[in-house]
């Protein structure tokens, strides 16, 4: 095992020419990574995305190969996977309108171009899904929505159209489980990459709170704030200190890690129905 990379929340290592991935309990938002960890994060990042793996691996190809030949001490929280030349674009898939979809839309009435109906509210269910790409930054810059065109200018025409039809059906087939558990799924992110024949994968993580928004249906309502169960109740927290989302990040306290912690723990047992496990 060689470490090759260690980012905002996964560690990245080479093995026997594999890839393996740990999730890290570290908590990172607007590309920044914080001073306080979440207890058992890793854990529920990495259960929360084989289990999506599994359910859509007829809809997506992934580069999950095993989640048991992994190095004993990484047991849980790593995933041993096909090695990928990643693509350097952050696929999203938005369902409703929030966030920084929300403030594009605001200004322009469009969301990476795509023009939007007028009268939209925060957490208005949009039409149909969209695909609003962002331009995935190196180390120390900040990511930025970028339109289908800028996309097709970065990777080619026939790779955007792929990376769009596959961002939207993994969207939608997963909307539709998790409106079974009485969940909306507002927005996810994917990442995508080649493997050595240059054939394309879903690679990173999948449908977890930190690369998604989840919301209760029961309590969804247009015109305010959701009640989430990801990553936004810390982000929301963030903001209200007055921090300029520059480095260093604020410590955050430990209310708040138990908050952000139980919406983890709730979205996990949710979906996968699974209770008593060690990420419960």
């Amino acid at each position: 095992m060689k470490l090759v990379h260690s980012g905002k929340v996964r560690d990245v290592y080479t093995d026997r020419g594999d890839t393996v991935l740990v999730a890290t309990d570290r908590l990172s938002m607007f590309d920044v990574v914080l001073p306080t960890p979440v207890p058992d994060k890793g854990k529920i990042l990495t259960a929360l995305s084989l289990w999506w793996f599994e359910r859509l691996a007829g809809v997506v190809p992934h580069h999950v190969l095993s989640a048991v030949d992994v190095p004993p001490e990484f047991a849980g929280r790593a995933v041993r996977c096909r090695a990928l030349t990643m693509l350097p674009v952050e696929c999203v898939a938005r369902g409703y309108l929030t966030g920084g979809g929300l403030a594009e839309y605001r200004a322009t009435g469009t969301v990476s171009g795509i023009p939007l109906p007028g009268g939209l509210e925060d957490g208005s269910r949009l039409p149909e899904p969209i695909f609003t790409p962002s331009w995935k930054a190196p180390a120390g810059q900040h990511d930025r929505p970028i339109t289908f065109a800028e996309v097709v200018g970065l990777v080619g025409a026939e790779t955007a159209t792929r990376l769009r039809e596959l961002t939207l059906g993994v969207y939608r087939a997963a909307a539709e489980i998790t409106e079974r558990q009485g969940i909306l799924l507002a927005d996810t992110k994917l990442e995508f990459g080649h493997d050595s024949s240059g054939d394309l994968y879903l690679g990173d993580e999948l449908l977890t709170p930190d690369s998604s928004r989840f919301w209760s249906a029961g309590s969804w309502r247009p015109g305010r704030a959701q009640h989430g169960l990801d990553k936004q109740f810390v982000r929301d927290w963030a903001v209200s200190t007055g921090w300029d989302k520059r480095p260093p990040g604020p410590s955050v306290p430990p209310s708040v890690i138990a908050a952000v912690r139980s919406r983890y723990a709730e979205i996990h047992r949710r979906l996968t129905g699974l209770k008593g496990t060690s990420v419960s």
